[in-house]
């Protein structure tokens, strides 16, 4: 089978990392016997300056008829000034709610070899795995009415609205116990019901999932700002965190510092399985697009990396094909070898390419068999 992939570098040190997806997927084509067909478009502030749109109709389309979407990055002071509309981050909100992205998997995994890498103590680290997921179509960051209005004494009000229904509720919620299912079947909800009736509906619903369908699943509930705390004090108490868009974005970038750094962390963005089994989806790092760095050849493109290997777990069900890749880079990071925002001392510094040649060497070096899944998500 021939999978169609769309390569959507974006901004800064997008294209670096993604330039190293590429050879990644070169090699998987040449040793595992995986056939892909590759399209490479604009989109954010790139698409701005070429296109005048953050995505393009034409990039919506190629983006519906491929089988995944690796996602660079978006962004840069360059654009700082423009309207709301022309935005580089439209682009990606945009991909989302076309492609009905509405789940986004973000795993936290301190690898042995960076527990001294985190801010946090390494006995609070060490061993760390836990899955975020977070619901991407809806809240605060699409609810309408979304303005800046003029009120009638002169004073400016600006409103983001905070929107949820009972179905985009229930069916984040199952997303999150079907993968606790696979992991340690544990579950914490985090919302703000103490405060927000999206909060309590949201409470509610997922309470109501769990009675009915995943009783066997460990639920609890728990407020979004003590789960931040939570999330710095005892991280390893948790499994799989299921939030909204709005909380997962933040409690997912505090849970990628406590893994070491946020170079480090990939994503999954999924839809809803067709009738044939197949859902939308989109692959990209969470870090973003570091314009300091961009062009220099210093940028970790072990997130986007990573990100390749859940898009081989999750869209082209290669599970031993995603572990083989996660171990390369596991055995490059116990090789000492570092980029420079997981340095550490006594380790040897590296730049984008020759991280990316690190981990093709680990690839041939590696048993051509991975060992069974070892890692659930």
């Amino acid at each position: 089978m021939t999978y169609k992939i769309l390569l959507l570098p974006g901004d800064g040190i997008g294209a670096e990392v993604i330039a190293e997806v590429e050879r990644v997927l070169s090699w998987y084509g040449k040793h595992r016997g995986l056939s892909f067909t590759t399209e490479t478009a604009l989109v954010g502030g790139a698409a701005l300056d070429a296109e005048g749109t953050p995505v393009t109709d034409a990039t919506m389309k190629l983006a519906l008829e491929s089988d995944a979407v690796l996602f660079g990055a978006v962004g840069g002071p360059k654009w700082d000034g423009n309207s709301f509309d022309k935005k580089p981050e439209r682009a990606l909100l945009r991909l989302r709610k076309d492609l009905g992205l509405f789940a986004n998997l973000r795993p936290a995994i301190c690898f042995d070899a960076l527990t001294d890498a985190s801010s946090l103590r390494p006995e609070i680290v060490a061993g760390l795995d836990i899955l975020i997921v977070r619901e991407l179509t809806g809240g605060v960051y699409f609810g309408e009415p979304k303005e800046i209005t003029t009120l009638p004494n002169g004073e400016r009000r600006a409103v983001d609205s905070q929107v949820y229904t009972t179905s985009e509720i229930q069916r984040i919620a199952r997303v999150a116990f079907d993968l606790a299912r696979l992991r340690k079947n544990q579950v914490a909800s985090a919302e703000k019901s103490n405060v927000m009736v999206s909060g309590v509906l949201w409470r509610e619903e997922v309470t109501k999932v769990h009675k009915a369908e995943y009783a066997d699943v460990q639920l609890s509930h728990i407020l979004a700002d003590n789960c931040a705390m939570q999330l710095v004090r005892n991280p390893k108490q948790f499994d799989v965190i299921v939030t909204d868009n709005l909380f997962g974005d933040m409690l997912s970038d505090e849970a990628a510092q406590a893994a070491g750094s946020i170079g480090m962390l990939p994503s999954a963005s999924l839809g809803a399985k067709d009738a044939n089994g197949k859902q939308k989806a989109l692959y990209e790092p969470v870090h973003g697009s570091a314009p300091d760095i961009a062009g220099k050849g210093l940028a970790n493109p072990l997130a986007c990396i990573l990100s390749l290997a859940m898009c081989l777990r999750y869209s082209f069900a290669r599970v031993n094909d995603a572990v083989l890749l996660e171990k390369a880079v596991e055995k490059v990071l116990n090789d000492g070898l570092r980029t420079g925002d997981i340095m550490q001392p006594g380790k040897t510094k590296v730049g984008t390419k020759a991280m990316g040649d690190a981990v093709l060497a680990a690839l041939d070096a590696l048993p051509n068999e991975a060992a069974g899944d070892t890692r659930s998500i």
